[in-house]
């Protein structure tokens, strides 16, 4: 990147049209179902019309659009993906402050809206990013790719997974950056910037148990709901083991290193014995909400979160089922998974897994991961960039599949303990000032990293 081209940039003027552009797609009702994400795509591509910068919308109808644009570089490095979704979850606009689609500013400086986070904040970043390349003519060595997609929030297969299946030319890339980390979060007073580089896989089940029908009155043991609630009981006192991955070892280590040596070396215990994990986490001199973290980093989780049984209260049922939110760590499949579940619930349920996705993990060491961390010391040099696990799942797990190395971050400094919890909740915010460093920031990463 030219440092000519860098300074002309008025990062006054920048920061106000990328809020404006935010503010305009906050605006669009793009709740998923039903998502009718072509109005954030239409604009998005009227906008990049104005600048001479070439796009396409697609999908699998016209009201799922997905928008691909492209900055070509001169060829001599592999693309670079910019990640992002226009859809949103859903609101109920009475528990809020102001109307979620008005894209209210407050004097305070916060912007109040459904998607400010999650995340069309990183959609306006990442145009805005597109645009000032283009303006300031940098030279890029990598093609700088932008997608726009809909229907994550529901799974995106109706989104990047499309993309995936029927026009991978349109997004084939060596990184990509997306949502999943970004986000500053202090502890003991150290501020750390998480950079997704992880993120577990999905694998639903069901357990069914089976037994003898029969009058309520007449209570026998072989009662499949009986059954059901024995195996699930054995879930509460018992969690799958733990398994270290690389990502959570940069986790762990990487917070240690800015604590103080007590609690560094408490930290250090955590990953000295995956057979201790559970005495060391517990040990840990930190909020309870960090040891829910770290214990689903660690491991295989299992979540029950469905129930069925039964017709009639005076009728025993000859059948009972579960439903379950199972976790894969990168590097596990359904087939080792079912064995550690079998392990715990034992063998007497029918088990069923009801989909899957593969885990992903992208290498922590890697030139983009280093050009992430040099530029988040440039601006905030009292924070570490830290590799971090996602135990949920994002539009990663769809462009991985093209051997696409992704990378969660959407630049977002700290603003208090408690924004992040606002993601899918009531009164979703960020405020002005972040919105402004998150797309310098944003700009910085990828102008270093594709600029020639």
């Amino acid at each position: 990147m030219s440092t000519a081209a860098h300074a002309a940039i008025d990062w006054q003027a920048a920061g106000d049209e990328m809020i404006d552009h935010l503010r305009a797609l906050l605006r669009l009702d793009t709740r998923n179902p039903p998502g009718n994400e072509r109005l954030a795509a239409e604009y998005l591509q009227a906008v990049l019309v104005r600048e001479g910068i070439a796009s396409q919308i697609v999908g699998p109808s016209p009201e799922r659009a997905t928008l691909i644009a492209r900055l070509q570089g001169d060829g001599s490095a592999a693309p670079l993906l910019l990640m992002s979704h226009t859809d949103v979850v859903a609101v109920e606009p009475d528990k809020w402050s102001y109307d979620p689609f008005a894209a209210t500013v407050t004097p305070d400086g916060w912007l109040y809206g459904r998607g400010a986070l999650d995340m069309k904040h990183m959609v306006a970043m990442e145009l805005m990013t597109l645009l000032l390349l283009k303006r300031a003519g940098v030279p890029l060595k990598r093609d700088v790719i932008f997608m726009a997609a809909a229907d994550e929030e529901t799974g995106g297969e109706q989104g990047a997974g499309w993309v995936v299946r029927h026009h991978p030319e349109l997004i084939q890339a060596e990184y990509a950056l997306n949502e999943g980390g970004g986000v500053a979060t202090e502890i003991n007073g150290r501020r750390y910037y998480t950079v997704q580089t992880a993120e577990k896989g999905t694998a639903r089940f069901r357990l069914r148990a089976r037994g003898t029908p029969g009058h309520g009155s007449r209570p026998h043991p072989d009662n499949a709901i009986l059954k059901l609630a024995a195996a699930l009981a054995r879930l509460r006192e018992q969690q799958p083991p733990a398994h270290f991955t690389k990502s959570l070892r940069g986790f762990v280590e990487g917070i240690a290193a800015a604590q103080p040596p007590e609690v560094a070396a408490q930290l250090r215990a955590v990953l000295a014995d995956e057979a201790g994990v559970d005495a060391a986490i517990a040990a840990l001199p930190l909020p309870e909400s960090f040891k829910l973290q770290l214990n689903a980093m660690v491991r295989n989780t299992i979540a029950p979160t469905m129930l069925r049984a039964g017709t009639q209260i005076n009728v025993i049922p000859s059948e009972a089922e579960a439903g379950l939110d199972g976790r894969m760590l990168p590097g596990w499949t359904t087939d080792r998974f079912r064995e550690e579940i079998r392990a715990i619930v034992g063998d007497e349920l029918e088990l069923e897994f009801l989909d899957d996705t593969e885990p992903l993990e992208a290498d922590p060491e890697s030139p983009l991961f280093d050009t992430i961390r040099a530029v988040l010391a440039e601006h905030d040099p009292e924070a570490r960039a830290i590799p971090t696990l996602l135990t949920g799942a994002t539009d990663a797990k769809h462009v991985a599949k093209l051997g696409i190395k992704v990378y969660g971050f959407a630049p977002w400094p700290y603003d208090g303990p408690d924004e992040w919890s606002r993601i899918h909740g009531h009164d979703e915010r960020i405020s002005l000032r972040a919105a402004r460093w998150g797309v310098r920031v944003l700009y910085d990463v990828v102008a270093r990293f594709a600029g020639a």
